[in-house]
């Protein structure tokens, strides 16, 4: 898989603006197929940094409702990467 196909996009919230200013840890949304070392990989090619650590989380969907009936939300995979103390990675 290429860089572009692996990492989805980044997540911005309030939770992972502090971990990346305090722990510079970044959050990703990454394709559901994806591995640590590809993780690692797109994120050194995309960025230009270190990567020292990949966490991965598998989020699964949850069940929404309204009066019309319900359905279910579809499962996410996420990475947290932490990178070198020197580098940073400008989201925005």
């Amino acid at each position: 898989m290429h860089a572009t196909e692996v990492i989805r996009k980044p997540l911005v919230t309030e939770k992972t603006t502090f971990a990346s200013s305090a722990h510079n840890r970044y959050a990703f949304e990454v394709a559901p197929g994806a591995r640590k070392p590809e993780i690692r990989k797109a994120i050194e090619d995309l960025y230009g940094v270190r990567v020292v650590d990949v966490a991965v989380q598998n989020r699964k969907g949850r069940m929404r409702r309204n009066r019309n009936g319900a359905w279910k939300t579809s499962d996410v995979k996420r990475a947290i990467v932490k990178v070198h103390p020197e580098d940073r990675i400008e989201l925005f």
